[in-house]
């Protein structure tokens, strides 16, 4: 039978334009399902591997990995699904399965390392999809499919680890980098019961911080302000891109406290060990999260009204819309819709 091919928008060669292109799907497996693309997230990663700054990138790339859309087409071993099911795809696209991480429902750090969706695979921009079923999420009735695209990234990347190192209500926990990961934060992490502390260089973003729920804001170059609230945090996310002052940075961990990196700057972490061994703290990473999490988080966020802070663009707009992120322009998710 001949396939239909699929109308995407492709990087033909590392650092280009994206440009329409179409390509012949591989066949329907039976563990797989088939997706008429309705929303794409637009995340800096899809700009990584557009530039292949990390030399995982296969051209031609259809990047795209904040997936919603509408299944069209079943495979014949996939029983939870149902044709017209609105669903969403994340990063991951599958894994091994029976390392013990995975069977934790921890496939973001399985042992034999998992498939991304866009790491050799085609992804999101385009009108279709095919991917593994098992790694795609029903989403709850009550999100809608522009708030819901940036969470199968941006929302699991920082739930994931607010998640595992919140113990408490009342912790105080302290997130750096107001953007599309930041913003984020600070909801969970209200949501979760935390006193939250938002940090930022952009003073401007300090009314918009507290509606997301930070109980507090600072200006991270106010050195005195910063040295009055020295040790004060229980858990830091660091969900900025850009290269901080890691003494800085460590020096608001409260004993016992964790330090934890979910943005990716380029740069060296040179961590005081001083202050590290005598104040017991950790330094931890975190990368989005496997099964058991995301559905969780897509539930939690349906239940707390949980919703990323989006502009929508058509999906033909996408050069303007990755300019617009690279130049740290979005406020603070941009989705792609189809049209």
């Amino acid at each position: 039978m001949v396939q239909t091919k699929f109308q995407a928008y492709a990087s033909l060669k590392p650092g280009e334009k994206l440009q329409q292109w179409e390509y012949e799907p591989t066949p329907l497996g039976p563990h797989d399902i088939e997706i008429q693309v309705t929303h794409n997230g637009l995340c800096h990663t899809d700009i990584h591997m557009r530039d292949n700054d990390w030399n995982v990138s296969k051209f031609p790339l259809v990047a795209g990995h904040e997936v919603v859309g509408k299944i069209t087409q079943i495979g014949n071993d996939v029983n939870y699904f149902n044709i017209g099911d609105r669903v969403g795809v994340g990063w991951i696209r599958n894994s091994c399965r029976r390392c013990s991480a995975c069977l934790r429902g921890e496939e973001n750090v399985c042992r034999q390392g998992y498939t991304g969706l866009i790491v050799g695979n085609h992804g999101g921009f385009a009108n279709k999809l095919r991917t593994t079923a098992d790694f795609a999420y029903k989403i709850p009735d009550n999100l809608d499919s522009a708030s819901a695209a940036p969470l199968l990234c941006a929302g699991i990347t920082v739930y994931t680890p607010l998640r595992t190192y919140i113990k408490n209500p009342g912790m105080k926990v302290g997130v750096i980098g107001i953007g599309g990961l930041g913003h984020l934060a600070i909801k969970f992490a209200r949501a979760m019961g935390a006193e939250v502390t938002a940090f930022s260089t952009s003073v401007s973003k300090e009314a918009e911080a507290k509606s997301f729920g930070a109980h507090h804001f600072y200006n991270w170059n106010d050195a005195e302000k910063m040295q009055q609230i020295s040790g004060s945090q229980d858990l830091i996310l660091s969900a900025g891109s850009s290269e901080i002052d890691w003494d800085k940075a460590f020096k608001l961990l409260a004993n016992n406290g964790v330090f934890c990196l979910v943005g990716l700057p380029v740069s060296t972490l040179n961590i005081p060990l001083l202050s590290l061994v005598f104040g017991q703290k950790s330094v931890v990473g975190s990368v989005v999260g496997g099964r058991r999490f995301m559905n969780e988080m897509l539930e939690f966020a349906a239940i707390n009204q949980i919703m990323p802070m989006v502009e929508t663009m058509p999906l033909s707009h996408i050069n303007a819309a990755m300019d617009k992120v690279a130049n740290n322009q979005a406020r603070y998710r941009i989705v792609l819709v189809s049209e």
